[in-house]
């Protein structure tokens, strides 16, 4: 395919994503539909349906419009693509530009330039204060892919060697010991052997630092309370020799987690609801509560604009049911870890006032936010101690 018949088929795609199909949805219909176009096609397609999502308000405001071909005219057009030599009509290509579909550079508002909803603006600005631009910037842009070294197969040096044998390119990250910034051929990675045999999963820099905030036991129990695919569950094995437990409210998202701990070479217990409290009590428990994933939406950019101040409400409503039911889980000196994926105070630090207010009988340790000016996704984590 060439350049320009590409950016005809994001422009397809986005018609169907803006009329209500999820993305990854509307990317694989067409990719079954389109045999011709290769893995480089398909590629560089979902490449420009995700840089519009990451930027949808300000393209719909220089594109004129918020259906496909308005979207792509406004991203094209914020990395001074000439868009005569896209939109030519010849072969696949986007038909030619009428007289108004030329951008004007329009004067972008706040939320415009930002690429924030005009609703949640202001919790932005509040939760994180002279960071807020700078924010919602690196929000606006691709998100580095990032390893995590399993410090039990290997260290962070010799996996970075063992990536570049199979042309990887990567260098070591600041935010963890175990974490690695991949520079080079990331689309190589699942097929690499240092991959293969669980010498590296994929894990965000931010996440495994949350992993080492925690103090995690050096025996004893430890149970990842909302443990979806298993990611922290496997960091935090690599770090402590305690029994590792694993329980989510649906199952399923558990289904890949015995497979990715064998070829880690780590043991894991899945727990079922009705199996926790005979299984417990536990000396830490981890909820990494569902949330906004407002820390994440340069690699998941539909959630920015699916969040509605009632799917807030109720995301926090969750989140503090979540604590108030693993709380009774935990051993008495032991440890309730509260993590979320989120940069909104709403999620974060109000919510561990609240539990606070609600359960005397606990204490807060420790809380911090990572933003993504660190590096890597926006992450917050509080460590409380029962009494």
């Amino acid at each position: 395919m060439t350049p320009a018949a590409r950016i005809q088929a994001a422009i397809e795609i986005l018609d169907q994503i803006v009329a209500g199909e999820p993305a990854e949805k509307a990317l694989t219909s067409w990719a079954r539909g389109a045999r011709y176009a290769g893995s480089k096609d398909r590629a560089a397609i979902r490449d420009h349906v995700f840089d519009v999502l990451r930027q949808k308000l300000s393209c719909a405001a220089i594109g004129g419009g918020l259906n496909g071909r308005a979207l792509m005219i406004g991203s094209l057009t914020q990395v001074g693509a000439d868009l005569d030599s896209v939109f030519t009509g010849g072969g696949h290509a986007p038909s030619p530009l009428a007289d108004d579909e030329r951008p004007d550079a329009p004067a972008l508002d706040v939320a415009e330039a930002w690429d924030v909803p005009d609703w949640l603006l202001p919790l932005w600005q509040s939760s994180l204060g002279d960071k807020a631009a700078e924010v919602a910037e690196i929000q606006r842009h691709r998100a580095p892919v990032f390893l995590r070294a399993n410090l039990r197969r290997t260290s962070t040096e010799e996996a970075i060697m063992a990536l570049a044998a199979h042309e990887i390119t990567a260098q070591p990250h600041p935010l963890s010991p175990s974490a690695i910034e991949v520079t080079g051929n990331a689309r190589r990675i699942k097929q690499a052997p240092a991959y293969l045999t669980g010498e590296v999963e994929l894990q965000d820099a931010a996440s495994q630092a949350l992993i080492d905030a925690l103090p995690l036991p050096d025996a004893g129990k430890v149970l990842d309370y909302c443990a979806g695919g298993g990611g922290k569950t496997l960091a935090m094995a690599a770090l402590s020799s305690a029994t590792m437990h694993a329980h989510d409210a649906n199952p399923r998202r558990m289904k890949d987690l015995p497979d990715r701990a064998e070829r880690a070479g780590i043991a894991v217990r899945l727990l079922k609801t009705n199996e926790l409290k005979q299984t417990g009590p536990f000396d830490l428990v981890l909820c990494d509560a569902p949330c906004s994933g407002s820390g994440s939406w340069r690699r998941a950019p539909e959630g920015k604009w699916r969040l509605t101040p009632e799917v807030l409400d109720e995301v926090t409503q969750l989140q503090a049911q979540i604590l108030d039911d693993a709380a009774p889980l935990v051993a008495e000196g032991g440890v309730l870890a509260y993590a979320t994926c989120s940069v909104l105070s709403v999620e974060n630090h109000r919510q561990i006032e609240a539990f606070l207010e609600r359960h005397s009988c606990w204490s807060l340790e420790a809380e911090r936010l990572f933003t993504p000016t660190e590096g890597g996704d926006g992450f917050f984590v509080a460590v409380f101690r029962k009494a």
